[in-house]
């Protein structure tokens, strides 16, 4: 018995000596990631010493039989501390990001771990030095929770998907095993905190989409597409895969692997400011950027190029985008676009026959109005060098790609390709039927806006998106970076009397709730997207939308409730925009303008009118003279919104 005991405790002394931790802070100690190296490999994150994600397993199979992480031995371990300034080429938040944190980096045979600790969050990569070509088995990303947290849950029904989900609001008990979700995703984990899931620098890798486990473990773990062996082309755009191999990812050499994002935000408005999916994005892969600008577009599909009070047939045709195109100009927007119709669907190179693109392109450069076509990703792909030199001879200044729906290695890898062989010819990128940012965008700063998001299309078919889900999306999908939600719509309906109509769509919600759109979502290539017809109508709206950027120097959160409403305000130059929405309750909220410099400012508000409730295109305007001391009360109808423009006197 005497022996049993002696050796259990050798056991257990040898066990605890064999077992290393590691540990490093953010820059003010306020987020801690803990390190356990023994027979597998876990980390842990603290914010302000309680625990958030407990300790969780994580390791690298490859088809081989090596596992990364399991029996590892740290040969090397450092902690360094980084603090630059980065100035995005597009400025979809701030005109400058500072960029703090800690990194501790953990080298073992073949390859390392890096583990970065910031104040609004933690991340961790793999690193690989192994030479030659090897395949990766599968990653384990396990997030484990101390607790069973209520979390925002798009659960997705296959990997064939356009990412645009709804929000469940489930318990992670609840969802098991064979239940996944997109990324992000996002956790309530108490007390006012937030935890948000997702991934950056995804580069010639597959997408993470996160399971549930079973119902006594609360946790998150990753899931991949595996790499696609064969696939079937159904229509023009739709490219299933039929098979998948057993493997995720086909490697060659040495590289680093995606990084696993976890913001943990004190409050909601924290979820809104961060920009860590950028932080961690992959370098700028080009030097001249002078080309790519950012604006506004008038937008033809959601509205079917439905104009009216004019002397031709509206349609897909030269006479109806021209007249776009003079909309746009006497409204200072900066594009038009030309989405489904105006090529011969499956060939991207024969014109529809009422279609001229160089009379188009010329029309629009006399009146300051530059084209955007959009394209079926695999049309395009079938003459992709012939396609995009036209584009380029034409004048066109970029492309809106639709219907990948995929995130397998193999697509993951196209968009890098559509991207670098646009920037070569300065062509802009808006990725649509599109999995959700994840850093691509630093990298190839053309790559200018994604949809990923269930946005006011859906609205020409169904009841949704409504205004809970428009006050989600910020503190979600959002966070990931530019969400393509097409806002702007001039036909608006309350809960009672919305109605779905394909061809003259209206949306649910507030007039006012679709004006605070334009500051609350970001987006740098921002559409209008309803009909100019009726926003000729509505010249009090256009003084709103004619001016309104798509691209910021600062932001500021005011209020903000996850799924209940938000206030956001944003500066261009000296002058700020305050945007307020907020579901399907009545809100009446006090902003405080203390982010104003010193003086006297004016400012000019959209607000939803009395009625609103009844008819909820119903708006009024009013001004007045505010200071950073002032505080404005604005009172909100269901599904409503607010919008305001302050300049200095």
């Amino acid at each position: 018995m005497l022996k049993a005991t002696i050796l259990f405790l050798l056991m257990t002394l040898f066990l605890g000596l064999s077992a290393k931790e590691y540990t490093v802070e953010s820059p003010s100690g306020k987020i801690q990631v803990k390190v356990t190296v023994e027979e597998q490999i876990s980390y842990s994150v603290l914010l302000n010493g309680t625990e958030i994600i407990a300790p969780s397993h994580i390791s690298m199979e490859l088809n081989d039989g090596t596992v990364w992480g399991k029996d590892a031995n740290v040969k090397k371990d450092k902690t360094t501390e980084v603090s630059q300034e980065l100035t995005p080429v597009i400025q979809r938040k701030y005109a400058k990001i500072q960029d703090d944190y800690k990194v501790l980096s953990l080298s073992f045979k073949g390859y390392s771990l890096e583990f970065r600790a910031y104040d609004e969050g933690a991340a961790y990569r793999w690193v690989s030095a192994k030479e030659g070509a090897y395949k990766v088995k599968n990653e384990l990303a396990t997030f484990i929770f101390p607790a069973d947290h209520e979390l925002w849950f798009p659960e997705e029904e296959s990997m064939f998907t356009h990412q645009e989900r709804e929000y469940l609001r489930e318990k992670l008990s609840n969802i098991g095993t064979e239940r996944f979700a997109s990324t992000g995703l996002l956790l309530d984990c108490g007390n006012g905190v937030k935890t948000y899931i997702s991934e950056s620098n995804l580069m010639d890798y597959p997408g993470m989409y996160l399971r549930g486990c079973d119902k006594n473990e609360m946790a998150l773990v990753g899931k991949y597409a595996g790499v696609v062996l064969e696939e079937k082309q159904l229509t023009d755009r739709d490219v299933k895969p039929t098979k998948y191999a057993d493997y995720i990812a086909e490697c060659n050499g040495p590289r680093e692997f995606p990084w696993r994002a976890m913001i943990i935000a004190e409050n909601d408005a924290d979820l809104v400011q961060s920009e860590l999916i950028y932080k961690l994005g992959p370098a700028q892969k080009f030097e001249n950027t002078d080309w790519i600008k950012p604006g506004k577009v008038a937008w033809d599909w959601w509205n079917a190029n439905n104009i009216y009070g004019v002397d031709f047939e509206a349609g897909v045709n030269t006479k109806t985008y021209k007249y776009f195109i003079d909309f746009a100009s006497e409204y200072g927007l900066e594009y038009i676009i030309l989405d489904e119709g105006w090529y011969v669907l499956g060939d991207i190179m024969k014109l529809e026959k009422d279609i001229d693109i160089q009379e188009l392109v010329d029309y629009g450069k006399e009146k300051n109005v530059d084209i955007i076509l959009w394209v079926v990703w695999k049309t395009l792909d079938d003459k992709l060098e012939e396609a995009l030199n036209q584009f380029q001879k034409w004048g066109v200044k970029g492309i809106k790609m639709d219907f990948m729906q995929r995130d397998d290695q193999w697509m993951v890898n196209f968009y890098e390709k559509i991207a670098a062989e646009c920037a070569k010819r300065e062509l802009l990128v808006d990725f649509h039927g599109a999995y959700k940012p994840s850093g691509l965008d630093r990298a190839y700063p053309n790559v200018i806006s994604y949809e990923g998001v269930k946005g006011l299309e859906n609205a020409k078919w169904s009841t949704f998106p409504d205004p809970e889900h428009n006050v989600t999306l910020p503190f979600t999908r959002m966070v990931a970076g530019a969400m393509d939600f097409t806002p702007g719509a001039m036909i608006n309906a309350n809960k009672k009397n919305f109605s779905i109509v394909f061809t003259e769509p209206m949306s649910p919600g507030t007039r006012c709730h679709q004006l605070a759109m334009y500051v609350v979502f970001e987006s740098p290539l921002q559409m209008l997207a309803d009909n100019p017809s009726n926003y000729y109508k509505e010249p009090e709206c256009m003084e709103f939308l004619s001016v309104v950027p798509s691209v910021w120097d600062d932001t500021k959160v005011l209020d903000a409730k996850v799924s209940d409403y938000i206030a956001v305000a944003r500066r261009s130059g000296d002058t700020w925009y305050v945007g307020a929405m907020t579901d399907w309750d009545a809100r009446t909220l006090d902003l405080k303008l203390d982010f104003l410099g010193d003086g006297n400012y004016t400012m000019k508000v959209w607000k939803d009118g009395i009625n609103a409730d009844k008819h909820a295109a119903d708006f009024a305007q009013s001004e007045l003279n505010v200071s950073s001391s002032s505080t404005v009360q604005i009172k909100l109808a269901p599904g409503g919104g607010w919008a305001a423009i302050i300049t200095k006197k």
